[in-house]
C-alpha cells in the first residue's frame, strides 16, 4: 500500500512546526512498511485532490493567509467535492480559518475561505488578547494536546460539529468551549506543536482514513510501540496544567 499526501503551501503555511505533521505521517507509515509520498503543493502548482489520499495545510499569519487565499479559493470546489467523497484533511490554525467561509481581520478586511467548514473567523481588534498557550481538548479520538496562538476567534454555525471540547486552553474563541471543526474526514484545529507526533491516535486515524478510501474498508494498521509519543503527549498535558494554575495575565 501507498499513502499519497498533498501538503498545501508548506513554504508559506508552516507556523510552530506544522511541517512536523507530514514528517510524523511519513514516519508512522514507514514503521509499518507502508509507502508514503508527501507532495508539496505551492501556489500555482497543478493539483487534483482526487490524486491525494490525505491533505495537510498548516498555519500562517494574516499576510501569509492573504498570499495563499486566491490560489486556495480556485481549488475550493475540487477540495469541497473531495471532502464530501471522504478525503481526510488536517487544516491547522490559518489553514483551518481558510477552510471556513472567511476570516475578517483586525482592520475589517475579509479574506475569503473555501467553505469546507461552516464557520467564520473574526479578529476582535488589535487591543484584544491573543489566545495563546498549551491546550488540551477532549475529542472523539480521545484527549488531544497541543499549542495554540491565534488572534482570530472562530464561530461555528449551528449544526457544525467541533473537533472537540476544550478542557484546558481557549479553543475556537475562548467563549463557547469548542475547538476546531469536523466535516466527514476533514479536521480543522488551532493545535500546533506540531500536533501529530504527540497525538499518535489522531495520526493513525488520518492514515487509516486515507488508505481505506483508496483500498477499501478492510484495511487495518499494525500496532506500533508508541511509548515515546505517549511521553510527549503526557508532557504536553502537564505543560497545559501548569499554565492553567498560573495567575492570569495579558497574552
Amino acid at each position: 500500500m501507498e499513502l499519497r499526501v498533498a501538503h498545501l503551501y508548506p513554504d508559506v503555511m508552516n507556523l510552530y512546526g506544522d511541517r512536523g505533521n507530514a514528517i510524523a505521517i511519513r514516519a508512522r507509515c514507514a514503521r509499518r512498511g507502508i509507502g508514503c509520498t508527501v507532495r508539496p503543493v505551492a501556489i500555482g502548482d497543478r493539483f487534483d485532490p482526487g490524486d491525494a489520499d490525505l491533505v495537510l495545510i498548516g498555519g500562517g499569519q494574516d499576510r501569509e493567509q492573504r498570499r495563499v487565499a486566491p490560489d486556495l479559493l480556485a481549488r475550493g470546489p475540487a477540495l469541497r467535492e473531495a471532502v464530501e467523497g471522504g478525503l481526510p484533511v488536517l487544516a491547522v490554525c490559518g489553514g483551518f480559518q481558510l477552510f471556513g467561509h472567511r476570516y475578517v481581520d483586525h482592520e475589517g478586511g475579509s479574506i475569503p475561505g473555501i467553505g469546507v467548514f461552516d464557520a467564520e473567523t473574526r479578529h476582535p481588534g488589535p487591543a484584544a488578547d491573543r489566545c495563546i498557550g498549551d491546550i488540551v481538548v477532549e475529542t472523539r479520538f480521545g484527549e488531544v494536546a497541543g499549542f495554540e496562538n491565534h488572534g482570530g476567534r472562530t464561530y461555528l454555525a449551528p449544526g457544525q460539529e467541533p473537533f472537540g471540547r476544550v478542557r484546558l486552553g481557549y479553543g475556537n474563541n475562548g467563549e463557547d468551549g469548542t475547538e476546531g471543526a469536523v466535516r466527514g474526514n476533514a479536521i480543522g484545529t488551532y493545535l500546533h506543536g506540531s500536533l501529530l507526533p504527540k497525538n499518535p491516535v489522531l495520526a493513525d486515524w488520518l492514515i487509516l482514513a486515507g488508505l481505506r478510501r483508496r483500498y477499501g474498508p478492510a484495511v487495518e494498521l499494525a500496532p506500533l510501540d508508541d511509548s515515546a509519543e505517549e511521553r510527549a503527549h503526557a508532557a504536553a498535558v502537564r505543560a497545559a496544567e501548569r499554565r492553567a494554575r498560573r495567575p492570569s495575565r495579558t497574552a
